[in-house]
């Protein structure tokens, strides 16, 4: 997720690298939406404080015997809880909203990266070796995977949506044995 700092800082690189993808900037719908955000959390804190201090007169008029006093301070601090309870809501709702679009975005993009939409728009810069040549139709691995009954796409979506697979038999313990390496050269080489 981007750093709204950064964002508030650089509204226009966030911007242009979203154009460059062909993308609307959201620049300006973030800082907006952040600014409300922080607007109603000032709001609750100035209430925070002056019910604070309220409730502090309170049990001094009530100690002083100046119960008009004191019930006219208990009011305002019923008044302050409710537009406190407001505020909070204000808060979440704009919190929400940030966070959504926030975690929507793309990364930024480099001043190498050439613009466009998709991986089609991408140009290559380096090859190495020769592509190798079948003399048959080389298939996906996934269609592999299921032809030889170690990939379950099936069950996978039924379980946990789509994108997923159910590894079984020797393509699971394979996938468990990288994953150990890694694990041991991570912890235990270093």
């Amino acid at each position: 997720m981007h750093d709204l700092k950064w964002i508030r800082e650089n509204p226009d690189a966030l911007d242009r690298s979203l154009q460059r993808r062909g993308d609307e900037p959201v620049s300006a719908r973030i800082l907006e939406i952040d600014s409300t955000r922080r607007a109603a959390q000032t709001r609750l804190q100035e209430m925070q404080e002056r019910r604070n201090a309220a409730s502090k007169q309170i049990g001094a008029a009530m100690k002083d015997g100046r119960g008009a006093d004191a019930e006219a301070l208990k009011s305002e601090v019923s008044a302050l809880k409710e537009q406190m309870e407001q505020a909070e809501a204000e808060e979440r709702a704009a919190s929400g909203e940030l966070n959504d679009i926030l975690s929507g975005l793309p990364n930024v993009l480099d001043d190498d990266v050439p613009d466009g939409a998709d991986e089609n728009d991408n140009r290559e810069l380096h090859t190495y070796g020769t592509p190798p040549e079948f003399a048959f139709v080389p298939k996906p691995h996934f269609e592999l995977g299921e032809a030889l009954g170690l990939m379950d796409f099936e069950t996978a979506s039924a379980l946990s949506g789509s994108r997923f697979v159910i590894l079984k038999g020797a393509l699971a313990r394979m996938e468990r044995a990288l994953a150990d390496f890694m694990l041991d050269v991570q912890t235990e080489e270093f």
